[in-house]
């Protein structure tokens, strides 16, 4: 039986998604239980991710899916699930799927939220769930800037060394930004058909300076002639990236189900 396994999880101590030597990760974590759960069969049993996420950020809503020897119900595989994952990890759903489906190679879009605390000093208390930026923003001139990412762009301006990608090109939907007066927060949001390497990080980075008044409102489509990392210069922490949704077939029909060849 094949499951999809919709999770949620806090970042803050593990060295990312995927697995390393001797490192704590997400999947090593769901792989050992899984395991476990089925009574450790030979060949174990392999856990696929939508994707990555690094060290220090967090997920409301990853997706993996991984094939059983034995067949349980969903609702008894995510209570199986959730009585031996560590604290920090939590199932929220589970759907019994086709053979023919892959949690990473089916994904159409992806939507990411990024929590910056507006506190005059570091909160300790959000420390490991936010950003941090105590300058003054302005949330209109951030939302009029985040308008230039919506298409399909080159993003190699808001991409990190070490990226694994073929290209660079990728296509955003939507892209903005509201203030949570309640917490004191920038809450930003961006749903694309994929993200490249930091590029929500990086492009955070770049609003934040834009509202601050230190970029021009129009700076993104600089970005985009230059074709430089180095200009876009900042890359925010890990810890207020979440990955919030994880889109499949059917469940967007406004827009593509997978990335078109040349954003492969």
């Amino acid at each position: 039986m094949r499951y999809k396994i919709t999770l949620a999880y806090d970042g803050t101590n593990f060295a990312g998604f995927q697995r390393q030597p001797n490192k704590r990760t997400i999947e090593s974590e769901l792989t050992r239980v899984v395991n476990k759960m089925a009574k450790n069969p030979t060949p174990a049993i392999v856990v696929y991710g939508s994707g990555r996420t690094d060290a220090g950020v967090h997920a409301l809503g990853q997706v993996v899916h991984f094939d059983m020897p034995y067949h349980l119900t969903a609702e008894n595989m995510r209570k199986g699930l959730n009585s031996m994952l560590p604290v920090d990890m939590e199932v929220l759903h589970v759907d019994i799927v086709s053979d023919e489906f892959h949690a990473r190679y089916d994904v159409s879009g992806k939507r990411y939220m990024y929590r910056m605390d507006l506190g005059e000093f570091r909160n300790p208390f959000k420390r490991n769930y936010t950003g941090h930026w105590k300058f003054p923003v302005d949330v209109d001139r951030i939302n009029q800037a985040a308008k230039d990412l919506i298409g399909e762009h080159d993003f190699t301006s808001f991409v990190a060394s070490g990226s694994s990608a073929r290209t660079n090109y990728r296509t955003i939907y939507e892209a903005g930004c509201h203030k949570d007066e309640a917490n004191n927060e920038l809450v930003f949001e961006f749903y694309g058909n994929g993200f490249l390497y930091n590029q929500v990080r990086i492009m955070v980075g770049v609003l934040v300076e834009i509202g601050a008044g230190t970029r021009p409102v129009n700076d993104i489509q600089n970005l985009y002639r230059i074709n430089d990392r180095r200009a876009a210069r900042r890359t925010v922490p890990a810890s207020g990236l979440y990955l919030k949704h994880v889109y499949y077939e059917g469940d967007d029909p406004e827009h593509p189900t997978k990335l078109p060849k040349r954003q492969r």
